[in-house]
């Protein structure tokens, strides 16, 4: 283009020739605008930098905690969420991407160009300043050539004048004369000698001048001019090398938006209900009607309770709990043979031990049924593998062990016997355990009996609250202790109902087989008990004192045993893991609690350790 505008006549030489200090004003302006632009670039590629940076600090502050929970039973939302991030993320690589490329392949350009055309610059400068110093030198040799003709001319036309003036004076001699005419010849010649040189200095400057404005000095613009389209061309590259950076990683965030609504499209709220279900469905039934209770009808169990309870103040022996001094007197007793402080240690070490690492028991019976089951079978799927990659490990080294015995070059079979009798014994510990969680969870898959909610159990009655017992009829009496409080009694566990279930099938059984068994002798607490109150068994003189005994002795609550405990000492009963008790007083702060269970011998009463159970006390 360049050439082609030469040819043409339309150059910076030819047109411009004359404004030297205006071009070379110019092309630095533009060298200062080009650098500018590379400024611009490089600040852009600063901002995708921090841009980045920020959208994958984003993405790590909104990332979402992971748990093994979570993992299970992901939310389609959630999934669709943690897709977005990685999408956000991919778009910060590629914004740093941009600004690499920027810095790499647009910035580096630009300030290896500018300085370039800074030096290109510089030298024609330097180049047109020289011809333009070379010219006003020969200008100046013109001048002074002009004055020394013009001085030298002046002299000669003054010296003619004088000799003419000579010659025609006739008082002067002949040799004044003679002397004016001689220095009128040496103006004349000094005339023609500085006329002489004026004319070829003149010569030399017209020419020098020519060559300086037609050729010299427009091949100083002309480089002026080439560089300065050289820097707009630049320019031009540069931007458009800038925006095919963009262009180049324009399909990736276009995939990466792309990633965003596919995204969004899996989102099924439907879906997300489910798992909803999934993860807090209890398998509790639903409360029942509550019945209407006609207050005007006189209430046999409320009289009977009432009778019970002025009999039971009479007894002026029993303590506020129940308790008689003789037993505490015997529950004292116990602790001189057990450390108590050791004991609890134990008891609290065997109880962390068998926690799952969520804070979870490892039978997960305080989850509700069917996260229990759900609970169970995971856990049955975990072992069943880990039973699979460890008999896979056993049969290895069995192989080994077979190859090492058939050819001892190859190894030591006694190496390889003490792994395989490891392998085999984690094998074994890992299906008792795999034996164990598959009854566990077949016991809770077989449950047919209708599991209500804690709510179910609590029913409103004149304002006050009372519990619906097990045997299907509503007992609603006004608990009360000896100053008067109120202690409503709530249902609010699984596990006391189970206890209660049991009680009835004992109550049952009791009122059809039992002929009269007393406590065990171990407890060591000395009352016969024959039958239930209200039961019809056992002898007139025995009824009023069980009336007696379960109205001082009313159960607190219901207990699960968490392990076996084997009675050794008097005042303590034995029970089985997983058995439901009667509790009929709290830990007092010594580790052992008073429990009530029933047996083939009848109703026993004793002392169990405090943390080898889990106690529901009433409300």
């Amino acid at each position: 283009m360049a050439a082609q505008e030469i040819e043409n006549g339309t150059t910076w030489g030819k047109e411009l020739w004359d404004q030297f200090d205006n071009l070379a004003t110019h092309t630095q302006k533009g060298i200062d605008f080009f650098e500018r632009f590379g400024n611009f670039i490089r600040d852009r590629s600063a901002i995708e930098v921090e841009y980045a940076l920020k959208l994958r600090r984003l993405v790590k502050n909104y990332q979402p905690k992971k748990s093994k929970e979570d993992e299970e039973n992901e939310f389609s939302s959630l999934i669709a969420f943690k897709n977005v991030l990685k999408e956000v993320a991919d778009l910060a690589g590629q914004r740093e991407v941009v600004a690499e490329n920027l810095q790499n392949q647009v910035l580096q350009g630009i300030m290896l160009l500018a300085k370039i055309l800074r030096e290109e610059r510089k030298k024609a400068l330097n180049q047109g300043a020289g011809l333009t110093q070379s010219l006003h030198t020969q200008i100046g040799t013109l001048d002074r050539a002009k004055r020394s003709y013009e001085k030298a001319f002046r002299e000669a036309e003054k010296a003619i004048e004088s000799y003419h003036k000579a010659d025609a004076d006739f008082h002067l001699s002949r040799a004044d004369v003679e002397k004016q005419r001689v220095n009128m010849n040496i103006r004349n010649s000094q005339s023609e000698d500085a006329k002489s040189e004026y004319a070829n200095q003149l010569q030399i400057t017209n020419k020098q001048q020519q060559q300086h404005y037609q050729i010299a000095l427009p091949e100083v613009f002309n480089k002026l001019q080439e560089l300065d389209e050289k820097r707009t061309r630049g320019m031009k590259e540069f931007i458009k090398r800038a925006a095919d950076v963009e262009y180049e990683v324009s399909p990736i965030i276009a995939r990466c938006l792309e990633g965003m609504v596919k995204a969004a499209d899996s989102i099924n709220e439907k879906d997300d209900s489910m798992i909803v279900i999934e993860k807090y469905q209890s398998g509790f039934q639903p409360p029942g009607d509550i019945p209407f209770e006609d207050l005007s009808k006189p209430d046999p169990d409320a009289a009977n309770n009432s009778q019970t309870h002025n009999s039971s103040t009479g007894l002026n022996h029993m303590t506020g709990k129940g308790t008689t001094k003789d037993k505490l007197k015997k529950r004292v007793g116990i602790f001189g043979i057990f450390t108590g402080n050791k004991k609890i240690l134990e008891a609290y070490i065997h109880v962390k031990n068998n926690l799952t690492t969520d804070g979870l028991k490892e039978d997960f019976s305080d989850l509700p049924p069917t996260q229990r089951r759900k609970k169970l079978t995971a856990k049955v799927q975990e072992l069943q593998q880990k039973v699979a990659q460890e008999q896979a490990a056993s049969d290895g080294l069995m192989k080994m062990k077979g190859v090492y015995e058939a050819n001892s070059m190859l190894g030591d079979p006694r190496t390889v016997e003490e792994q395989l009798n490891e392998s085999v014994n984690r094998l074994d510990r890992l299906r008792h355990e795999l034996l164990r969680y598959q009854k566990l969870l077949e016991q809770a898959n077989n449950q047919t009996f209708i599991q209500h909610s804690p709510q179910s159990n609590r029913v409103i009655q004149n304002g006050q609250r009372s519990s619906r017992h097990s045997n299907g009829s509503s007992n609603h009496e006004n608990s009360h202790d000896d100053n008067g409080e109120d202690h409503p009694d709530d249902a609010g566990s699984l596990s006391r109902s189970a206890s209660e279930s049991s009680v009835q099938q004992a109550q049952n059984g009791l009122n059809i087989n039992n002929n009269g068994s007393s406590a065990s002798p171990e407890s060591g607490l000395g009352t016969s008990h024959t039958s239930l109150p209200g039961s019809g068994q056992g002898s007139t003189n025995e009824q009023p004192m069980n009336e007696e005994y379960y109205e001082a002795d009313a159960p607190l609550g219901t207990c699960r045993a968490l392990y076996p405990f084997d009675a050794t000492s008097e005042g303590s009963i034995p029970m089985s893991e997983g058995e439901e008790l009667q509790v009929i007083e709290v830990d007092q702060g010594d580790g052992w609690t008073r429990v009530r269970r029933f047996s083939s011998k009848g109703w026993e009463e004793g002392f169990v350790p405090t943390s080898y159970i889990e106690c529901t006390l009433y409300a």
